[in-house]
């Protein structure tokens, strides 16, 4: 497949929990790491989505963010995975960051060139990339 999506993980369908409207569907990642996506019902009937299923969970760059200190708060993104930044490549306005996550992922986050400074993002940080479940789109073969 391809799509302008950055991120783009392979995996299977751990669970599928159905709302009213909405599903959540659990994705689990080779590494072991999971991936919350928030998806319609419809969805989930159209793209025959249930346990076991293996599908492709995309995920804009622009839509992680990262933290690299969490101080003590906790946030309501259902998204969070640890990693170490692999590269930072600065551009006019936005800088791309490449973190290496568990099972050879690759997670890739634009942020502003003024976050990346005042950060202090580097080659070699732990960080964690956060983005929300409404923000994962699911792909399925055809």
């Amino acid at each position: 497949m391809k799509t302008s999506a950055r991120n783009q993980f392979d995996g299977v369908v751990k669970e599928v929990i159905l709302g009213a409207v909405n599903a959540e569907v659990i994705v689990g990642l080779p590494g072991g790491e999971t991936i919350i996506a928030s998806v319609t019902k419809d969805s989930i009937a159209a793209l025959d989505i249930k346990e076991g299923a293996p599908v492709i969970a995309l995920v804009k760059a622009p839509q992680v963010t990262l933290i690299t200190d969490f101080g003590g708060y906790k946030v309501s993104a259902r998204n969070q995975i640890g990693g170490e930044i692999s590269a930072v490549k600065p551009g006019a306005v936005n800088t791309e960051v490449d973190i290496n996550i568990s099972g050879g992922h690759q997670i890739i986050a634009t942020v502003t060139n003024d976050s990346a400074t005042g950060l202090n993002l580097h080659v070699g940080q732990a960080v964690t990339a956060v983005f929300k479940a409404g923000s994962v789109l699911l792909g399925v073969a055809a």
